[in-house]
């Protein structure tokens, strides 16, 4: 229990720093949160877990593809915060297309030999 409380706090502690940042200096907040930080500590929790390379090296594969079809969402919500939609909409729409763009990804997947 300790352990998932230690991984629940470094976690969060990452996200705290991202947005701190973001509001001195945008930029660096967004390359705090760009970071694969998260991914490299669930990869580091999940060899100890399992030290399993193989179950590793397929998280890190899945993590791979899935961030592909999340990237267009920061593309559009800036876009439409810049329009003048609101905060929670832009945020809103940004989420409604990466789900979308996500579920399309699960469908094409398997047809070009991708299993996630």
């Amino acid at each position: 229990m300790l352990e998932l409380i230690a991984k629940a706090l470094l976690s969060g502690a990452i996200v705290a720093a991202a947005s701190e940042a973001a509001r001195r200096w945008p930029g660096i907040g967004g390359l705090i949160a760009s970071l694969p930080l998260v991914s490299i500590l669930a990869m580091i929790w999940l060899w100890r877990a399992a030290r399993d390379g193989e179950r590793v090296a397929a998280f890190s594969e899945g993590t791979f593809w899935f961030v592909l079809p999340s990237l267009p969402m920061f593309l559009l919500v800036p876009a439409l915060l810049r329009r003048g939609v609101a905060f929670w909409p832009a945020l809103a729409a940004g989420c409604a297309l990466t789900m979308t763009l996500y579920a399309g990804f699960l469908l094409i997947a398997p047809r070009i030999g991708l299993r996630l």
